[in-house]
């Protein structure tokens, strides 16, 4: 890949075809030079759940579509893989390459759980096999990210939260798709300005430690801001003394007032946030400015979040990096993309793993979510598509053909569908910790059939 004249190595749209395991293409090989292509259906799922996590909020569904839609293999790249071994025939239909299959998904922005099938993808095996490795590196990056930042945004309860992690995320892509999955989740903003710009996602910023030092006196740095952005400035206040800066943004904003503009807010960045929001709003208030909203940051995740706002602390908006656009405490998902059929003599054969602690679901399947009265998720049935059960089917036809067959909604539809699917789930299972597990059931004819076909499999295989 060329280097951009930045220095750095993007990963360009053309290049996709390749951002993929090696094996993937080998297996692929294999099945063209063998003479397979016959239709198979694979299931994309979360096998389970990381510590301290009841739910999913599913994310990534608009990347893998646009991905699948746009796949082609270039002449560098196919230049490479014939470097690499692969036969020019194998690299001939490559060459052809268009993904012609079936997708059904959940939609984005979605409450799941482990063990549902979250992407279905039906298609001639080559094509949903060298697909693989996308799909599972964008839904599990993205779920995790927009899964934690849905729980910072519970912890606020209401207050603001701004995702402000751009700087420690893991590279360019990661920073981008944080920004956009903590917009989904409910947080309010980003600092992240080409986010904003590529999204719509409202942006948000106040100022460094760096630019208040640079000026020999605090408040005039303050001063000098205004003079810059005298609508909607925030000031830093803890670089020397918190209640000191308190003092200074006082002074500044009653200079504002008399030109008439506003201070919007003053941030705390450092120190026991819950003692110094009470003492920095009582200092605004005492001068009349009970309208400055007090700004919080630093080492924020929703357990410190849930504390302060638990213990009364005068914040009135969070802004939350690391902790929360790394998904630090579960920077990764348990997300599996497993064979559950295939088509022989024209006939649709279920299969099956039998791995210990790995086993999967056969067939093409349907999840059913069942609710209460008040409209609350109750149980989630897995059964085989063709069953006739009650609820509210999850998986809907997003692809045909290897084209969409419905409109994508855009990140505001996204985002007020979780805002619903998050709205609807029982309150137990929002607990930060110690959250019952949520009901998902197989049907009894899965259930007899993944019985019938264990018991054949192992038979057929020599397995006690």
């Amino acid at each position: 890949m060329k280097g951009s004249r930045f220095g750095f190595d993007f990963v360009r749209a053309e290049d996709a075809a390749l951002l993929t395991d090696l094996y993937e293409l080998t297996m692929c090989a294999s099945y063209f030079e063998n003479g397979i292509n016959e239709t198979a259906t694979f299931d994309l799922f979360v096998r389970k759940m990381p510590e301290n996590r009841s739910y999913l909020l599913f994310a990534g569904l608009e990347q893998v579509l646009h991905y699948l839609e746009g796949m082609r293999f270039t002449e560098e790249q196919l230049d490479y893989l014939g470097r690499l071994g692969f036969k020019p025939d194998f690299l001939e239909y490559l060459s052809k390459f268009r993904f012609t299959g079936e997708v059904c998904a959940v939609p984005e922005g979605t409450v799941v759980f482990p063990e549902e099938p979250l992407i279905r993808v039906t298609a001639p095996v080559i094509e949903a096999q060298i697909i693989e490795t996308y799909l599972l590196n964008t839904v599990s990056l993205q779920t995790a990210l927009c899964t934690k930042a849905s729980r910072v945004v519970h912890a606020a309860r209401g207050r603001s939260v701004i995702e402000f992690g751009l700087r420690r995320t893991q590279g360019m892509d990661a920073g981008m798709k944080a920004a956009r999955c903590a917009y989904i989740a409910g947080c309010n903003g980003t600092s992240n300005v080409l986010a904003g710009m590529r999204y719509g996602i409202p942006v948000f910023g106040t100022m460094a430690h760096s630019y208040v030092m640079f000026f020999e006196r605090e408040v005039d740095s303050f001063r000098a801001f205004a003079r810059t952005f005298p609508k909607g400035s925030t000031f830093l206040i803890d670089t020397y003394d918190d209640l000191r800066g308190a003092e200074n943004a006082v002074t500044v904003a009653k200079e504002m007032a008399r030109e008439g503009h506003t201070l919007s807010a003053v941030r705390l960045d450092s120190g026991d946030l819950l003692s110094l929001s009470r003492e920095v709003r009582a200092i605004l208030d005492r001068n009349g400015l009970g309208h400055v909203k007090i700004f919080a940051s630093g080492d924020m995740d929703e357990y410190r979040v849930d504390d302060l706002v638990g213990r009364g602390a005068m914040i009135d908006a969070f802004g939350v990096g690391t902790r929360m656009s790394t998904s630090v405490d579960a920077p990764y998902l348990d997300v599996v993309y497993k064979l559950a059929g295939r088509v022989e003599g024209g006939r649709f054969i279920p299969t099956m793993k039998l791995s210990r602690g790995k086993v999967t679901l056969p067939g093409k399947k349907q999840v059913f979510r069942q609710r209460d009265a008040d409209g609350r998720y109750v149980m989630d049935l897995v059964c085989l598509e063709d069953e006739a059960v009650e609820g509210e089917p999850l998986l809907r036809r997003m692809m045909e053909g290897g084209e969409l067959v419905r409109r994508l909604p855009s990140l505001e539809e996204i985002r007020q569908h979780a805002s619903r699917s998050l709205g609807n789930l029982p309150d137990a299972l929002k607990r930060l910790s110690g959250a019952p597990p949520y009901p998902v059931v197989l049907s009894s004819r899965l259930r007899q059939i993944s019985e019938n076909l264990s018991g054949r499999l192992r038979e057929h295989n020599g397995v006690a």
